[in-house]
């Protein structure tokens, strides 16, 4: 019979990274600290598409049916020109993703842990500080001081050149859609909480303010789907971000610690895959720990993550250049076309 290890571990950040490695971990005996900053988790946030990787990781931490009945499938959509022109459609999608707001995914993850394993209004130790664990998990997102400790300040991620809106409005929808324009993109899906899910993304400089009027004068005149989710949309629902990415680390692990998430790999939304990186992260390296002496399971963790995860941020740099281009758009058009037609 193989050795089962169970030990102590220190979960840095309490996001969806960090909350998903804790179930793991816990569900099979470790003993499990998070350690989070704010004060509450949220109660406001846009959707998030869990891929297939990412529900096998909900289902290690024997979560992923109650993320099935709380989300919603997305089992079609469409790719669209700004004009409403229709480039490719997906219909019957085999492997569905489960749509869900990042308050009912983190609700879930934390209901999922023993009830004193988050402390919520606790900031970060020092790694120094932090003895008595046998692994240190940095789960503390793009700004992560963990990583700083561990790589110094010149693999901080850098700003990707896009900043992006995302938000909410009334009503339910079963259509998903994303819209290419010049410069821009314009997203649509369902999310649970009869709710719409938007979002937009357009090549800009860091530090601009993206205020709701620049919002809707940039996509103001791109087809109707769009212009109804402007016209609806609440400005006390819109964020607006900046969008970063991380250079190529040498290593997720570094002594008894190891990165997952934006800590380790942030990247562009284009690929949808952010949260669900993080969440494969976190059921990788929990599913290592239990099978192998901590310093093996971070070793194995670091080769089974790293060069994987660093290939989907240049994956996503490269759709969003594609998605957001302004010159032959009509041969990129015509290509998406043909693609999804022989998908």
């Amino acid at each position: 019979m193989a050795t089962e290890y169970a030990g102590k571990a220190a979960v840095l950040g309490g996001g969806i990274g960090g909350l998903t490695t804790a179930n793991a971990l816990a569900t099979r005996g470790w003993h499990v600290d998070v350690f989070e900053r704010a004060a509450a988790p949220p109660t406001t946030g846009t959707a998030l598409g869990l891929w297939p990787e990412a529900v096998e990781a909900l289902e290690l931490a024997g979560l992923v049916g109650q993320a099935q009945r709380l989300g919603v499938l997305q089992k079609s959509g469409a790719l669209m020109r700004w004009d409403g022109k229709v480039l490719g459609r997906f219909s019957d999608i085999r492997t569905p993703a489960i749509l869900l707001s990042r308050p009912v995914l983190l609700g879930l993850l934390i209901r999922g842990l023993p009830s004193d394993t988050v402390r919520f209004g606790s900031a970060a130790p020092e790694l120094a500080d932090l003895t008595g664990y046998d692994v240190t998990i940095g789960a503390d997102g793009i700004g992560s001081t963990v990583r700083d400790q561990i790589f110094g300040p010149s693999y901080r991620p850098v700003h990707s050149g896009y900043a992006a809106w995302r938000g909410w409005v009334p009503g339910a929808t079963t259509a998903m859609s994303e819209t290419w324009g010049p410069g821009a993109l314009f997203g649509i899906t369902p999310r649970d909480g009869d709710l719409t899910n938007w979002f937009a993304a357009v090549r800009a400089p860091a530090g601009g303010a993206g205020t709701v009027d620049e919002l809707r004068a940039r996509f103001g005149d791109w087809h109707r789907g769009a212009r109804d989710v402007l016209d609806r949309l609440d400005p006390a629902d819109v964020l607006h971000h900046d969008l970063y990415e991380s250079p190529a680390l040498p290593s997720y692990v570094r002594g008894n610690t190891a990165l997952i998430g934006d800590a380790a790999h942030a990247m562009t939304p284009n690929l949808g895959r952010g949260a669900c990186e993080a969440m494969v992260d976190g059921a990788t390296l929990a599913t290592l720990l239990t099978e192998h002496p901590v310093s093996e399971a971070l070793r194995l963790y670091d080769r089974a993550r790293r060069r994987r995860t660093q290939r989907l941020v240049r994956a996503s740099r490269m759709v969003a250049r594609v998605a957001t281009a302004s010159r032959l758009t009509g041969v990129r058009n015509a290509v998406i076309g043909t693609a999804v037609r022989f998908a």
